[in-house]
């Protein structure tokens, strides 16, 4: 992790008594007490987990991502220009192409090259930038199960997974300067998870104009805003290319190490399946972000709706909804 030189870095202590090395390994992460965690001065609340995964674990995740997450019913930025048949299996209606690709000079981009994000859970409305009970769908339970051990990890053992953000990055994306406001409980943390190329995070201050500092986020680093932090404005304004060009990040070139358990979120992954992610993760990066939307009891409010404004123009509905946080890509 490196930053500004003024910015001073202090180890963090965990709670590694909260849960079992058996509990966490389910979910593919390393003991607790194993964990290399760090804060920032003048940030209360951000913790940087510098990753904590299994060797071969992180696999298992960018399956996730990229074959499973992106399935009907969840939301997707293709749904904006195609019908619901059309992008109901994005990873089977592009690995032909894929496999085929090298073999000529111009292939069509794929759906998978041309996802930018997909929401889980509450479905966060771009436009509106609200949530609401209507747009709802199952929340993943294994991602659920990764988030609630990471949160308590830190703290939060109350923590309840109920809504996500993935973005894509492909080698020329960034995702402008933000706050994340909109959800109605703030007291419990935003995790988010990196995985593929190596991205520069931006983490400001209160105030949009306040100076950033900047870290790398490495493939399955995890980075948790909470407490003051959690409402601190943040950007992502390049993806790092690796020196070596279209290569992975080592961690992704480890395959799983452990017997798999019938009872581990975990699974092994194929290497068909594998093939295309690797392929995919040389020039790109996923990022999934993770936040509780109500408090423990509260419910939405009478008035809450995530329909766009009749009066917003369809040109302007469209830029946003493809490319959510105002993106550039």
């Amino acid at each position: 992790m490196k930053m500004r030189k003024n910015v001073n870095v202090f180890p963090c202590e965990l709670n590694s008594t909260s849960l079992s090395e058996d509990d966490v390994s389910k979910v593919g992460l390393q003991p607790i007490k194993d964990w290399r965690a760090f804060g920032l001065h003048g940030y209360p609340g951000f913790i940087f987990i510098s990753n904590p995964f299994l060797p071969g674990s992180q696999q298992f995740w960018v399956k996730q991502c990229l074959k499973i997450y992106p399935q009907k019913p969840n939301v997707c930025n293709l749904d904006m220009h195609m019908s619901s048949v059309d992008t109901e299996n994005i990873w089977e209606r592009s690995i032909d192409a894929i496999q085929r690709k090298g073999n000529r000079k111009r292939e069509p981009k794929t759906l998978l090259e041309k996802l930018r994000w997909v929401t889980l859970g509450y479905h966060y409305d771009w436009n509106s930038k609200t949530y609401s009970p209507e747009h709802y769908t199952p929340f993943p339970k294994e991602l659920q199960s990764l988030s609630h051990k990471v949160a308590a990890a830190c703290g939060f053992s109350e923590f309840d997974a109920e809504a996500g953000i993935l973005n894509y990055y492909r080698s020329d994306s960034s995702l402008g300067i933000h706050v994340d406001e909109s959800e109605l409980d703030h007291t419990r943390p935003l995790l988010s998870y990196s995985f593929g190329q190596t991205a520069v995070f931006l983490l400001g201050g209160t105030k949009r104009e306040d100076r950033p500092t900047a870290l790398f986020m490495h493939s399955g680093d995890i980075m948790v805003m909470s407490g003051p932090s959690r409402l601190h404005y943040h950007a992502v304004p390049c993806i790092v290319p690796s020196p070596a060009g279209n290569v992975l990040p080592p961690g992704l070139c480890q395959r799983l190490e452990t017997e798999v358990q019938d009872e581990d979120v975990i699974q092994s992954v194929s290497q068909e399946d594998w093939d295309i992610c690797s392929w995919y993760l040389q020039t790109s990066r996923v990022n999934v972000t993770v936040r509780q939307v109500l408090a423990s009891g509260q419910s939405f409010p009478a008035t809450q709706t995530s329909q766009m404004s009749e009066e917003e123009p369809q040109m302007i509905k469209k830029r946003k909804s493809e490319s959510g946080y105002e993106r550039d890509t």
